[in-house]
């Protein structure tokens, strides 16, 4: 028997990481870079997802929508306000995907 996950209050984007196979789909599919893959010894692809930029949330659904395994979700707009796409979540999500999925550990964020 599985059970519901229940939303986290005040959250836009959350993840079961039981679920999450660190494929990475979702990280690419994210206009904002609010993903990251991280280094994790303990999976099998040495890697989980990591919400990077919580705030920086559009709640464009894309990663929800692209993830094969169903482990990631995405507050419904008539519960939560999502953050505008801004210049800075752009210039994020470029340097991450340029890093192989990750967000450089020396990255700062655009003024």
């Amino acid at each position: 028997m599985s059970t519901l996950m229940t939303a986290p209050a005040n959250t836009p984007v959350w993840v079961d990481t039981a679920r999450c196979k660190a494929c990475d789909i979702c990280v690419d599919a994210c206009p904002a870079g609010v993903l990251s893959m991280k280094a994790d010894a303990g999976t099998t692809l040495g890697a989980m997802i990591e919400i990077v930029a919580l705030d920086a949330c559009i709640g464009c659904n894309e990663c929800e929508l692209s993830c094969p395994d169903f482990a990631i979700y995405v507050a419904e707009k008539s519960e939560f306000k999502f953050a505008k796409l801004t210049d800075a979540s752009k210039a994020r999500q470029e340097a991450i995907n340029a890093n192989g999925y990750r967000l450089p550990e020396d990255y700062k964020e655009a003024n």
